[in-house]
């Protein structure tokens, strides 16, 4: 189910390169990378994680409440991340001219599906 949830994803995505559905310990729980492209969506997913947990900690510190998402921008890709519950994530990424209000909004949508798939 959440192949075909990040397929569905990516490829809605203009600009869309790679979906993954990851728990904030860095464990994969599945991956999609479209078709040409060979970047390392694990090892970005794991590095991710570890930012996601001081994003949370400060949004307690800061008692702003909880943290839904955060995007981070580079030259060479965006990456949009969801989180599902306090213990999952998804992520999109995308080229530098993709569509990053549409993936916002397709993470969105199918966060409530992973969710109950989750629990």
């Amino acid at each position: 189910m959440f192949k075909e949830v990040l397929r569905d994803v990516v490829e809605r995505t203009e600009g869309g390169i790679a979906g993954l559905v990851m728990g904030f310990d860095g464990i994969p729980l599945e991956q999609y990378l479209k078709s040409g492209n060979t970047m390392d969506v694990v090892t970005m997913g794991m590095e991710y994680s570890v930012v996601l947990g001081h994003i949370t900690k400060a949004a307690e510190q800061l008692d702003t409440g909880a943290a839904h998402e955060v995007a981070i921008r580079a030259d060479r890709q965006t990456t949009v991340i969801r989180y599902i519950n306090s213990e999952y994530f998804i992520a999109l990424t995308l080229a530098p001219h993709g569509n990053i209000g549409k993936g916002r909004f397709l993470l969105r949508m199918v966060s409530p599906k992973l969710l109950d798939e989750l629990t």
